[in-house]
């Protein structure tokens, strides 16, 4: 069990990323399958926003969720990523106007009569942070929210966030081949007591040992035609490692996130339930410092080719500045 924050809520290292189960063509019932079976193994973290697949995402959690699964788990939710009708990304709006009336459609969407850990997605730039962290202080006051998480944010933001509030995790992208955090938010995380709920932890896929390529993606370089190449001989280099541990790629790069800090939950993006149960397993697995020494020498800082994301969407990161 890893706490979230100072006096957040205890969860075990591994939770549930809902993102993809509304993405491209959703899969409902197979959906509502894998959410079960992680509450049924035991994973209490689940995390949703208002905005993955226009609220279908919140009302996909509310479907899967049986009588008494409410009281097992721990819902994240964030809000603040605008889109249009066609689902396109059309902004941010961290106003404190906008933290209540979205966080009260979402309660309607989940059901529930409260969020465990409510948070923005991104940083509105035109919004001061301590606004739209107060506004969700108000609600942890009126009992509609519990605890208040970050998204994607630089240390001098959670410092100042965490000023107006107590912070009980920072949500961010972490995994071997993002490893920004490292240069000084994964430091302020752990100096204040704030968890960190790192996402992205297969990097889209790469870090599964099963990625053969196929078809750029845009807004990711790493599968960019030039970048791809380097990028899977790194996770070949992984093979050998993982072999010797008897356990796949995937698991092995889950539990190297999972190394880096006694308040680090990883969030796993699982699609079926197989997978939820592969997850889990891999919270069991304790790398020697020989490993974490192998690990390290197959993908140093800096050796993965490629941005996180395309330039457009790197502005939106007040964690890349």
């Amino acid at each position: 069990m890893r706490r979230l924050g100072p006096a957040g809520p205890q969860v075990p290292a591994i939770g549930l990323g809902c993102g993809p189960m509304s993405a491209g063509t959703p899969d409902d019932d197979t959906s509502v399958a894998t959410i079960r079976a992680a509450v049924d193994a035991g994973i209490a973290l689940v995390d949703t926003a208002d905005f993955y697949g226009n609220g279908h995402n919140e009302e996909l959690l509310r479907r899967a969720l049986r009588p008494g699964d409410r009281e097992k788990v721990v819902i994240s939710d964030k809000f603040g990523g605008l889109r249009d009708p066609a689902g396109r990304f059309i902004g941010l709006d961290g106003r404190p106007v906008h933290v209540k009336s979205a966080l009260g459609y979402s309660l309607q969407r989940l059901g529930t009569d409260h969020v465990d850990i409510y948070r923005p997605a991104r940083l509105d730039p035109a919004v001061p942070i301590e606004d739209t962290v107060g506004a969700i202080a108000e609600m942890v006051q009126a009992g509609w929210v519990r605890h208040i998480g970050l998204s994607e944010v630089g240390a001098g933001t959670i410092r100042r966030a965490h000023a107006v509030h107590p912070i009980a995790d920072v949500q961010l992208e972490y995994s071997l081949f993002a490893r920004g955090i490292e240069r000084s938010i994964l430091d302020t995380c752990h100096e204040l007591g704030i968890g960190v709920t790192a996402y992205g932890v297969l990097a889209h896929g790469l870090l599964t040992g099963a990625y053969e390529g196929g078809g750029e993606v845009g807004h990711l370089p790493w599968f960019n035609a030039g970048n791809l190449p380097a990028n899977l001989a790194l996770v070949d280099r992984l093979r050998p490692i993982a072999a010797g541990l008897g356990v796949t790629v995937a698991q092995l790069a889950i539990a190297w996130v999972l190394s880096r800090g006694p308040a680090i939950v990883a969030l796993v993006g699982a699609s079926r339930p197989a997978r939820v149960a592969s997850a889990v397993d891999a919270s069991a697995i304790v790398l020697s410092a020989a490993d974490l020494a192998a690990v390290e020498a197959a993908v140093p800082p800096g050796s993965v080719a490629g941005t996180r994301y395309a330039k457009p969407l790197m502005a939106l990161l007040d964690s890349e500045r």
